[in-house]
């Protein structure tokens, strides 16, 4: 049985450097071996006999669709993108995309393809969209640069996420509340995890979350990288942990006697990816059926752990970018044959009426490396690899797993099943069955041979695999960890007592109320004390982080609260960052908090550091000079509010000795202004403080030239001497040089 074979680790797989390209068309290109030094690039060709041969074997497409399935198979993705944020925020951004470049799109084509943006009919409230054409067109094409330039500003700032229409399917089945406590066994490269955040956050206008996303990836460097895809969400209830996802550990917060379970649990796991060659065009010459054997004890495993940490009434779905009911209804039957009435499958048929699926299979021949047929017993093949009984077919409804196809929505293939947590014994006696099975697993652990390949996609997780097989048994050293991302952060979590120094200064400061969770401050140095970062975790997400036996290995959590400033500022050596706007928006009082109207934030805007003398003179909103008149110099809190139903805007702003700046990064910026204002702007503007910047530069060059300058000129120069502060591009504040 499948519990007795060597587990597969995701972090043995090798992956491999990128081996195609696209011209500006689109197609896509490998190199070829020419015998000399200048290897050749050849068109790989969308055609393999095996392939078609399996899958016609499988008989999952009726025979007067399958001319239509390959050629849907053949041909590039669309473009499909979905919109993020609050309810109003997101709305906000959708109305936006309908106004200023729906029409812009509607009746043109491009070789015959309609151009008509599309709305993505299963996901909700019409904020799912797909153009029917590769994004290397909207990309390439002049008509399309405003539209092309909207979508890279909104992807940039996290309004707009390029996903994979199919891979927005779990995350939605998932059903995610804030209260949930949500893990995610294969998180990278984070597309899921993303959406899986912004449901936690689903109802932040009124309460923020108690629940918590825990984000795992076998990989090193991967779940490294995860952090990347979902930072730009500044959730401080999210945690990423690197685990081999057989053999995730248990938790247990303390002073608690049962072990941590989790409400929902996404099994996205590795897979061959055969549903993924629309986009990863090396399936169609690497496609073996030998892929989906030796992934097949490694999916099982995932998913049985998965079943192990899940607490009763949860939900686990369970997803695959592949078609082959190996890695599919197989794994389902054998789960459902080892659980028993433990667990069920949900019916999700009315769930995203939308979607275009069929139903899953209960029947299929397998065949071996040899694409031979296969009988129960053959060449060692597990029993699990074979169709259940006419009589488990009847128990276990596999008919209510839900199969995706190239075809019927013009999509990639995907394959999910929800199961539900019912026996209410089982998570007691699971979690004491669970110590066991890890205990027998590792003894019987095996890394597989050297001859894997792993090629990860934009979305999905796929392993190619030309020879792997259940009963590998040659390993191989363990590899030293790869090269991490720059701003990677090993330093262990310190938490911060309320009564630290530093805290003292800050919370009375920016006039946080008695309610703000005052204890879940914490640094990232060895030192454990508050030099240059402040950051801030959930509640939950501390009691996790501070446990006393931790088994977690930990690699990211906490979003930066406060940054010391490095001249002096007076009483507060502390900024409150932007990334934490969000989160303390409702906690901080009235003390350090301006409103303006929508003509001085436009100015505020497009100029760096004015003067607060002249922002008086200029009239544009009495009001807020009065006010920014007797506050001391720091970080401050503007209110925009617009009216109209659209949802108020809250920035930071920084009062200097003698000036203020909207500190807003150039992206947001750029973003800010189109939404707002509608004024476009290019990739090439620098800025404001990078020209404010190159103003300062001429003035003291002409100063120390003796070379005569304007009044203007003169002005900044003083203010650099005053040590006024200028704003990075990354939103955060550095000292002028004098």
């Amino acid at each position: 049985m499948l519990n007795r074979l060597a587990p597969l680790s995701r972090t043995n797989f090798i992956m491999p450097k990128r081996n195609s390209r696209r011209n500006n068309k689109g197609k896509n290109f490998s190199r070829q071996n020419t015998g000399n030094d200048n290897p050749t690039w050849k068109e790989v060709e969308r055609e393999n006999d095996v392939w078609e041969e399996y899958y016609k074997a499988m008989n999952i497409i009726p025979d007067n669709e399958w001319n239509d399935f390959k050629k849907a198979c053949q041909s590039n993705l669309p473009m499909t993108f979905r919109i993020t944020g609050s309810r109003k925020h997101a709305e906000e951004i959708r109305n936006i995309f309908l106004d200023r470049h729906y029409n812009n799109l509607k009746g043109k084509e491009y070789e015959g393809v309609d151009l008509t943006p599309k709305n993505i009919e299963f996901y909700p409230d019409k904020l799912g969209w797909q153009i029917d054409v590769s994004k290397q067109v909207i990309k390439k094409q002049k008509d399309f640069a405003k539209t092309q330039r909207f979508l890279v500003v909104e992807t940039e700032v996290g309004n707009i996420s390029r996903q994979e229409a199919v891979s927005m399917i779990p995350p939605l089945l998932l059903d995610v509340r804030p209260e949930h406590y949500v893990l995610d066994m294969c998180a990278a490269p984070g597309s899921k995890t993303a959406q899986l955040i912004e449901a936690l956050h689903a109802n932040d206008e009124k309460q923020l979350p108690t629940g918590f996303v825990l984000a795992n990836d076998s990989d090193y460097k991967r779940s490294h990288m995860l952090v990347h895809q979902v930072k730009r969400l500044n959730s401080p209830n999210f945690l990423v942990v690197n685990h081999d996802a057989q053999l995730f550990p248990r938790i247990r917060l303390n002073g608690h006697k049962e072990y941590l379970k989790f409400d929902r649990i996404l099994c996205d796991v590795p897979c061959s990816g055969d549903g993924t060659m629309r986009k990863n065009i090396n399936i169609w010459k690497d496609f073996r059926t030998g892929n989906a054997i030796g992934l097949h004890p490694l999916q099982y495993n995932i998913l049985n752990r998965g079943l192990q940490l899940l607490k009763k009434g949860g939900r686990l779905v369970y997803s695959t970018c592949s078609l082959s009911p190996i890695e599919n209804e197989a794994i389902v039957a054998e789960a459902l044959r080892k659980w028993g009435n433990k667990i069920k499958l949900v019916d999700v048929s009315n769930e995203l009426p939308g979607l275009k699926r069929r139903p899953g299979i209960s029947d299929w021949p397998v065949f071996g490396k040899d694409m031979k047929l296969k009988n129960k017993g053959d060449d060692g093949l597990v029993d699990s690899l074979f169709p259940p009984t006419k009589e488990e077919a009847e128990t276990f409804g596999l008919d209510k797993c839900v199969r995706v196809y190239p075809h019927l929505q013009n999509t990639g293939g995907f394959f999910i099943t929800v199961f539900e947590k019912v026996d209410p014994e089982s998570n007691k006696r699971q979690a004491e069955e669970s110590d066991e099975e890890e205990q027998e697993s590792k003894k019987q652990k095996v890394e597989p041979s050297g001859e894997e390949e792993a090629v990860s996609a934009d979305s999905d997780k796929t392993i190619q695999d030309k020879e792997l097989t259940a009963s590998v048994t040659e390993s191989r050293p363990v590899e030293k960890k790869s090269r991490l991302p720059r701003d990677a952060n090993e330093e262990p979590f310190v938490f911060l007592d309320p009564t630290n120094e530093e805290l003292t200064k800050c919370y009375p400061f920016y006039d946080f109320s008695s309610t703000f969770p005052k204890d879940c401050a914490l640094v990232r140095n060895a030192t454990g004390e508050a030099l240059r970062t402040i950051y801030y975790v959930s509640p939950i997400i501390k009691e996790i982080l501070t446990v006393d036996d931790q088994k977690l290995k930990l690699v990211h959590g906490g979003i930066k609260l406060f940054v010391a400033q490095r001249n002096d500022v007076g009483i507060c050596p502390w900024r409150v960052q932007t990334e934490a706007l969000h989160t303390i928006e409702h906690y901080i009082g009235t003390k350090r908090h301006l409103t303006c109207n929508l003509e001085l934030l436009k100015f505020l805007f497009v100029n760096a550091f004015p003067k607060v003398e002249d922002l008086k003179e200029s009239g544009l909103d009495e009001e807020f000079s009065k006010k920014l008149d007797v506050l001391e110099e720091g970080c401050l809190f503007l209110t925009v509010k617009r009216g109209d139903g659209l949802e108020d805007l809250f920035l930071p702003l920084w009062k200097g000795r003698s000036n203020v700046n909207l500190m807003v990064s150039k992206k947001d910026t750029h973003e800010l202004l189109y939404r707002v204002f509608d004024i476009e702007t290019s990739a090439k503007d620098e800025g404001k403080e990078r020209i404010y910047q190159e103003k300062v530069e001429a003035a003291k060059k002409a100063r120390t030239e003796g070379t005569p300058q304007s009044e203007k000129l003169e002005e900044l120069v003083v203010d650099t001497a005053e040590g006024e502060s200028s704003k990075d591009e990354g939103g955060e504040i550095t000292e002028v040089e004098k």
